[in-house]
């Protein structure tokens, strides 16, 4: 009876889980937290009570994995959101135009989208989730050339330390999704092999986040209104519609600035973004709950691909082989990608059939997770390599040509709709990173910018704009 075994029970491990499902007689999904039984705030998932936009490819990836669940999450209030049409949105060029585009932001509470993903889950057949549950190392099998399973512990409240005794949990095969923390390089040092080499992008971003009721009265002809930071004006602010009619309003600061949490202080912070547009937006907005901070926003990843003598039987997926900076948006996207590329390659393999993984499975797909940790870390990791301190030692000649192309590109986007959506391609992983390189594009950008179109305001605001209360 095959079996396999998922650390880690947050959107990536409910993702690979829901990949291993149709494979595998047995999946186990381990969580170290206890799951809520309605959509609230838990301890494993400190980012949930920030901004969260779930980008083209990444929600359609989910919902092939979990069909129906993007229809379950609009009837639980998630918000459609058209990009650019329905999003006010400043970049480092300016105001974008608003045009009709084919690019769709899904928008709502992290709270709400677990939620909903965990009961698409249970629903499978052979799944069982093991709560108050934590993996401490890695087991060996097949001469110590495979992984052969997991050292796990439980919570024991009548325990000192409150964890019982490490006992060992057999499979066939394991996928640590464990998040930022992971310990997998630890653990692959302890079975004798090497870690991964990391890189590392950290521009000290720091979060502030609140959600209010918007104004009394208020209209607008946008949905969303984003205004990113630029190395000259490093602070960010984004409101974004959530479920019952409110606003999840979040700000930032780049290179170590840290907005203060009460109310008063958020404000005064998003008086000082590159436009007072937000805080005109929000100053007279009800708080609906306190103000709730994060900090922990590096670009990271880990070179698992590169590692020579990878052991069979073992995947690393999610933020624990790349994290980014959840400022652009990525990080569930890549998870649901790499999930749905791991469930594509057990059906190629015919593992249900055969009744096992074949030889040097979780070697290939090491490479395949790299794929979309490249492609996200092609607009965060080198985004932020703009701001001063946000790697060691100066820029290479490449990652400096680089960033002067995507700065000529974000100018030129503003009112160049084939750009735009070339930049959008890429943003929502709906196509490589090359397709802000293809002859048309290219050509735009050398170009340079020109004239916002007629019918454009100089803030850009089009006729496609349309008021919603």
């Amino acid at each position: 009876m095959s079996h396999a075994v998922v650390l880690g029970g947050s959107l990536a491990g409910l993702c690979a889980t829901a990949a291993l499902a149709p494979h595998f007689d047995r999946v186990t999904l381990v969580e170290r937290d206890g799951y809520p039984d309605e959509p609230l705030w838990r301890r494993g998932v400190p980012q949930s009570r920030h901004t969260h936009n779930l980008m083209a490819a990444g929600h359609r990836a989910l919902d092939r994995l979990f069909p129906g669940v993007l229809r379950e999450l609009r009837a639980l209030g998630m918000v459609q959101v058209r990009m650019p049409q329905d999003m006010r949105l400043l970049m480092a060029g300016g105001w974008v135009d608003r045009f009709p585009g084919n690019h769709v932001v899904l928008s709502g509470s992290r709270d709400v989208l677990d939620w909903a993903v965990r009961r698409e889950l249970l629903k499978l057949p052979g799944v069982e989730v093991r709560q108050q549950t934590e993996a401490v190392g890695l087991l060996e099998s097949r001469g110590g050339t495979a992984v052969g399973g997991v050292l796990l512990k439980d919570r024991d409240g009548s325990a000192w330390a409150g964890w019982g005794e490490p006992y060992e949990w057999e499979a066939d095969f394991v996928v640590d999704a464990t998040g930022r923390g992971s310990q997998a390089p630890d653990w692959l040092r302890s079975l004798g092999r090497d870690a991964p080499a990391e890189s590392v992008v950290d521009a000290r971003c720091a979060y502030a986040t609140c959600v209010l009721a918007p104004p009394p009265g208020h209209t607008a002809d946008w949905k969303c209104l984003l205004i990113q930071a630029t190395p000259e004006v490093p602070r960010s602010g984004i409101i974004n519609p959530i479920e019952n009619g409110r606003w999840m309003v979040s700000v930032s600061g780049m290179g170590g600035e840290r907005p203060a949490l009460t109310h008063r202080a958020f404000l005064d912070f998003a008086k000082g973004l590159r436009s007072t547009e937000l805080y005109e937006a929000v100053r007279d907005a009800e708080p609906l709950g306190e103000v709730y901070g994060s900090g922990r926003t590096e670009n990271r990843r880990r070179h698992f691909e590169r590692v020579k003598d990878w052991p069979d039987g073992f995947l690393v997926i999610g933020d624990a082989a790349g994290a980014f900076n959840p400022a652009y948006g990525q990080g569930i996207s890549v998870a649901a990608l790499g999930a749905l590329e791991l469930r594509q390659a057990l059906g190629r393999a015919r593992v249900r059939d055969t009744g096992r993984l074949p030889e040097g499975f979780a070697q290939a797909m090491r490479k395949r997770i790299a794929h979309w940790v490249n492609a996200a870390w092609m607009l965060s990791g080198n985004a932020d390599m703009a701001y001063e301190g946000a790697t060691e030692g100066p820029l290479p000649l490449p990652a400096r040509l680089g960033m002067r192309y995507t700065s000529r590109l974000l100018d030129v986007a503003t009112h160049d709709p084939l750009v735009a959506n070339a930049l959008f391609d890429m943003t929502h992983l709906m196509a490589p990173p090359q397709a802000v390189l293809r002859p048309r594009v290219l050509n735009a950008v050398l170009r340079g910018p020109r004239q916002p179109a007629s019918g454009t305001s100089s803030h850009g605001n089009s006729s496609h704009g349309r008021e919603y209360a």
